[in-house]
């Protein structure tokens, strides 16, 4: 005999997908990782724009410097390779890795005060 009030539950969710300060500190989690496991990194990318407008709170701030953090740093990068022709780029992809470790750190720190990024927007580190 089956009880008709206990049918299917709707899938309960972590909260680390749902979008809020658990979820941004899993993107720049992922970004970091991404310097190891390439993969990782756009996966953050697609979970931040997917969760952009949607946490309606400070960490609205952390979505658009996480998004801005992955195109900055990929332009950074690829300028990066292009100046490897003639040597300086080398030197440069450290500096950009050094940039993109430093601002996704001062992000997580920013976003576990409860915090929003003072200047999102910024192409360098967001304070």
């Amino acid at each position: 005999m089956s009880d008709t009030k206990t049918g299917p539950q709707p899938r309960q969710t972590d909260r680390w997908l749902e979008p809020g300060p658990t979820n941004a500190l899993v993107v720049y989690v992922l970004y970091l990782l991404g310097l190891v496991i390439g993969i990782s990194g756009l996966a953050g990318l697609v979970i931040a724009y997917i969760n952009r407008g949607k946490a309606g709170t400070y960490v609205e701030s952390h979505y658009t410097f996480l998004i801005r953090t992955f195109w900055i740093g990929l332009l950074y990068a690829l300028v990066s390779v292009a100046l490897m022709i003639v040597g300086i780029g080398f030197l440069l992809m450290l500096a950009v890795a050094v940039w993109f470790i430093a601002r996704c750190v001062i992000g997580m720190q920013v976003l576990q005060r409860g915090e929003p990024v003072r200047d999102p927007q910024s192409w360098l580190l967001g304070n």
